[in-house]
């Protein structure tokens, strides 16, 4: 089992690039896009999260974007392997098990509105399943469900669930597990805008969207915070809220993919139900990437 301290600092939410109108996964955009974050020395990376656009992936796609990633990466590897069934989410991390992950991320059932001893009972069994660590991802913007600071807190005692990705934005919600939270439990913040408020009152780090767009600055940004420089860390905030916001004018992934595919990474395609962005998000992220000296 690995240990909770490698998943702190700034890891990446990987996007999925995908060639030929979305058909086929670029795999070689991939590589490049991972060569990128490790230039940029960010602490781990998670494909096949939300922003992976995991959902319109089949099994041998995902396997093969898992090696992609292991063989281009020097970092710990966090799979985003949750469902909103039990026995699928078992067998997705039986699937990419054999393939390198340090850890899975399950996120929170979306669809089925589980009450809180439904999660509970859901994330125990699933930690029962691997001898992987297990990262909690509460999203209820996503999932139409919340994970209350009081069901977190119990299943931090369950060993190997380590940390929570929590991006509720419910700050008096993170503040209480991270004040009851045991000493080898991470709480990592799950929306770019709230790394420095987060970080600055006890979180370990960030798993950010943004990263995939300026994954030195969002380094810089958690350093700072992890050395309690919070004159650099707000400067860094202040650059960096523009992208952080505009990341989201749209659903994730598309103006991130919009960026990218601006600055020549890759192309700017999705998977239906996701259309790439429309012009004004172009505009937008045109000017975005621009003021940070990205193009």
């Amino acid at each position: 089992m690995t240990t909770h301290n490698i998943f702190s600092g700034c890891g990446t939410a990987l996007i999925t690039p995908f060639k030929d109108n979305g058909s086929q996964v670029d795999y070689e955009a991939m590589g490049r896009i991972v060569d990128r974050q490790m230039e940029a020395k960010v602490n781990f990376l998670v494909p096949l999260g939300t922003t992976a656009e995991t959902p319109c992936l089949s099994d041998v796609e995902k396997i093969k974007i898992l090696e992609v990633t292991r063989q281009h990466s020097s970092c710990p590897i966090v799979v985003g392997g949750g469902t909103n069934s039990l026995q699928q989410t078992i067998n997705s991390m039986k699937v990419l098990e054999p393939f390198g992950p340090d850890a899975f991320l399950i996120v929170v059932p979306y669809y089925n509105k589980p009450t809180q001893r439904g999660l509970y009972e859901y994330f125990k069994a699933v930690a029962g399943e691997t001898d992987k660590d297990i990262i909690l991802y509460n999203v209820p913007g996503r999932t139409g469900a919340n994970l209350e600071a009081e069901t977190t807190l119990h299943l931090a005692e369950i060993p190997n669930i380590v940390a929570v990705k929590e991006a509720s934005g419910r700050y008096s919600q993170i503040s209480e597990i991270l004040r009851n939270a045991p000493k080898n439990f991470s709480v990592l913040s799950g929306n770019d805008d709230e790394t420095l408020s987060l970080m600055a009152t006890g979180a370990s780090g960030v798993i950010s969207v943004a990263s995939n767009v300026d994954p030195v600055r969002m380094v810089r940004l958690v350093n700072a915070l992890q050395a309690d420089d919070m004159s650099t860390a707000r400067q860094l905030h202040y650059e960096l809220m523009p992208l952080f916001r505009n990341c989201f004018i749209e659903s994730n992934p598309i103006p991130v993919k919009a960026a990218l595919a601006i600055m020549g990474l890759v192309e700017n395609s999705l998977r239906l139900p996701l259309v790439p962005a429309g012009e004004t998000t172009m505009h937008i992220m045109e000017q975005t990437i621009q003021s940070l000296g990205l193009q």
